[in-house]
């Protein structure tokens, strides 16, 4: 899931058009033009492929008035046969046989006001709505209030780019693009910071409960969550590390949680366009939040893109993730999703995507698996495939074969065997 851009790039955008009028009464043409090329360039460089917290600089560019952004798919998906999507039953990876016209509808929608003090500190105050028709806490496809926060950088003259924020905010979600998979999640209410320069690398704290619901106070679940990132290892390849742990407040003293803790470490390396992610959680899996006794999670991942020709390209994605648990409950999923994509021109595009995804149990004699391929026919504001507004025309074709989905009355294992048969239209866009 493709969110908002970072806030620094709206601003940079709101920018260009709040300087418009300053530059237009001065009739000073020239100083505008030199202005948008340098917001232009901006642009093109600082755009950021993953939805993560905003994390203000120095240089952000203050505009005048609201700057709304956000990410949104809405379209309509007919369902030809059995299942409108496709998923193996007890996947532990999201979207394991491929996000592409297999996606539910929602979006993320953001207001933020940007300040400058006059000793030069920068500060924000944002808000952020978001309605999902696939979320597991909304099953009405409400709409929640998912942000709502300040922060502020160049507060301290040691360190500059030292961002720090309080309130409630996305929180430390890693994502992979292909299946739509936060390996990590932690939003939630606390405060924390980004940025803070160690030499070398840099480090981000937070400390955050996990929202009730809907509502406005905790749940009694905590997580404490760093990063050390930026490390640079040799001219081409980049290396963050995650630790975090989870915990609970008396809030939660007379439940079964009350005792258990949970951890986690993680390593991502990135170079040349592939990246490598290994993940370890105790009494965990996404989330420290979860506090899962007696349960552990492995997650190996691969993932990356390729540019063949001019016009053609493909990105691809393996992934491997065990889950340890007390019963009989253990179990394994390996996942491969492939996405060859040709670019007719600067609108029209190609997409051809296959997922193969299979659940194999531990400790019963069951192996689910599914299967799924996406044609869609695209057009989009540009070229690259990241480029958005998309509007998308699709047809998905897939089957999962579930040999076990728990015990029926009688003790035996209950089997499906689900088709998959949809076309759609949709529009994606990040802004």
């Amino acid at each position: 899931m493709k969110n908002f851009k970072v806030l620094p790039l709206t601003l940079a955008v709101a920018a260009s058009f709040a300087s418009i009028s300053s530059f237009a009464a001065d009739a000073d043409v020239a100083a505008l033009e030199k202005r948008i090329q340098e917001l232009e360039t901006k642009i093109e460089t600082g755009y950021v492929f993953d939805q993560q917290p905003a994390v203000l600089t120095p240089d952000t560019e203050v505009p005048l008035g609201v700057v709304f952004s956000g990410y949104a798919r809405y379209g309509a998906h007919f369902q030809g046969s059995d299942a409108q999507t496709v998923g193996t039953a007890g996947a532990l990876n999201a979207n394991a046989t491929g996000r592409l016209g297999n996606e539910g509808n929602g979006g993320e929608f953001q207001l933020a006001k940007a300040f400058k003090s006059d000793g030069g500190a920068i500060w924000d105050l944002v808000l952020m709505l978001d309605h999902w028709s696939d979320a597991s806490w909304a099953d009405d496809g409400g709409v929640n209030v998912k942000k709502m926060y300040a922060g502020a950088t160049n507060l301290f003259e040691s360190q500059p780019d030292l961002y720090v924020w309080a309130g409630r905010d996305f929180h430390q979600r890693p994502q992979t693009d292909l299946n739509d998979y936060f390996w990590m999640m932690h939003d939630g209410q606390g405060a924390g910071f980004y940025n803070l320069n160690l030499g070398g690398a840099k480090f981000d704290f937070g400390a955050v409960a996990q929202v009730e619901g809907d509502m406005v106070g905790d749940n009694g679940r905590y997580a404490i969550t760093s990063k050390l990132h930026s490390i640079q290892l040799g001219e081409s390849a980049n290396l963050n590390v995650y630790a975090n742990y989870g915990f609970t407040s008396d809030k939660l003293k007379d439940e079964d949680v009350s005792s258990v803790n949970a951890y986690q470490v993680a390593g991502e390396l990135s170079m040349a366009g592939q990246r490598l992610i290994v993940r370890y959680s105790d009494n965990a899996k996404d989330s420290v939040f979860d506090l899962a006794d007696g349960q552990t999670a492995t997650l190996v991942s691969f993932d990356g893109s390729t540019t063949l020709t001019d016009k053609a390209g493909i990105q691809y994605l393996a992934a491997y993730q065990a889950l340890e648990v007390d019963g009989d409950d253990s179990r394994a999923n390996y996942n491969v999703i492939v996405r060859p994509t040709y670019q007719w021109n600067d609108i029209h595009s190609t997409w051809l995507e296959g997922g193969y995804s299979v659940v194999d149990y531990d400790d019963i004699d069951a192996t689910n698996s599914s299967w799924k391929m996406t044609l869609s026919q695209n057009m989009a504001i540009g070229p690259e495939t990241w480029s958005r507004p998309m509007l998308r025309f699709y047809a998905t074709v897939g089957n999962a074969d579930n040999e076990y989905t728990g015990f029926d009355d009688n003790g035996n294992k209950v089997a499906t065997d689900v088709d998959t048969l949809t076309v759609g239209a949709m529009f994606e866009a990040w802004w």
